[in-house]
């Protein structure tokens, strides 16, 4: 699925970005699956690129540009899925991906940093919904 505007969906917090900077270095290229509840509740899971397969019944959010990411060892943005069902009920809101304290259950490799990943989101402003094409542009009568 591909956006018809510029309307990023996804974004990073400082934060978060430092620990990918430096789950990186020691992982090599990452990547985001957007849980959908339940083990993991809604948190997104982090995983080296090749580790968790996507397919049809994803679709790609967006990808997320980490300033100061060495180019030597990441050759692309990470990007970020989302199941396509649960896509339905999100496909209206912004995800930012932050990071605390405390240890989220699952696969995700910032675990064992006693961090975990987390998802804040809101609701796409109106100019947001319409350059992604969710709502019909004004016509004049």
């Amino acid at each position: 699925m591909t956006n018809p505007g510029t309307t990023a969906r996804v974004a990073v917090t400082p934060e978060a970005a430092e620990l990918l900077r430096a789950l990186t270095a020691r992982h090599g290229p990452l990547m985001f699956h957007q849980s959908g509840g339940c083990c993991d509740g809604s948190s997104p899971m982090c995983y080296p690129v090749g580790m968790f397969r996507t397919g049809p019944g994803d679709v790609l959010l967006g990808t997320i540009d980490v300033p100061e990411l060495d180019p030597v060892e990441v050759t692309a943005p990470i990007e970020v899925y989302m199941s396509r069902a649960q896509f339905e009920y999100w496909k209206y809101t912004h995800l930012t991906i932050d990071v605390v304290d405390g240890r989220g259950s699952g696969f995700s490799v910032e675990v064992p940093e006693g961090k975990r990943f987390l998802t804040r989101s809101r609701m796409l402003t109106d100019a947001e919904l319409e350059d992604l094409g969710l709502v019909p542009a004004v016509r004049p009568t």
